[in-house]
């Protein structure tokens, strides 16, 4: 098994509370309703939303994906951190065992600074292809430019 690492990080005018309370405490309501042309729910399937909560994103029916389940392996809401894992699902088809993800909004110029940090574990002597990294970097960028933009219009909610 291999593992493959990267880093992004991006700046956002809104503060880490609304935005980590909106692209993860909340997201299981908030995603579907924002992105319903592509994920039709995200529903709890084992857990209270903590550590060790299992949640299935289920894509809709013209997506080229099915479905995708991720654990939490640590939330914290004091200092807007969460690290989950990809663990089943059409993303990591036959050649990825899971994808570990860690999200963490930092205080910045009256928004936030967002730091990713995503570890692809292979099976075999699989080797994963910088494009295949660039598609999802480029779909988990247009879900938070996505929240971003509600956020910003709408300024009280998640305050």
């Amino acid at each position: 098994m291999g593992v493959t690492s990267f880093t992004q990080e991006f700046t956002c005018p809104i503060a880490p509370s609304r935005i980590f309370k909106a692209l993860i405490l909340d997201s299981n309501n908030l995603i579907p309703k924002l992105l319903p042309q592509t994920i039709r729910s995200i529903d709890v399937v084992q857990g209270d939303g903590g550590a060790g909560t299992i949640e299935q994103v289920n894509f809709t029916e013209g997506s080229n994906l099915k479905y995708v389940k991720h654990q939490i392996e640590e939330l914290d809401k004091e200092n807007f951190v969460c690290k989950y894992r990809m663990i089943e699902g059409d993303v990591l088809g036959e050649e990825l065992e899971s994808i570990a993800h860690e999200v963490k909004f930092e205080a910045a110029d009256g928004g936030s600074i967002c730091k990713m940090a995503s570890e692809y574990h292979t099976k075999g002597k699989f080797e994963i292809k910088e494009e295949e990294i660039k598609t999802g970097k480029a779909r988990a960028m247009g879900i938070y430019k996505v929240v971003e933009a509600y956020l910003l219009e709408n300024p009280h909610v998640y305050a």
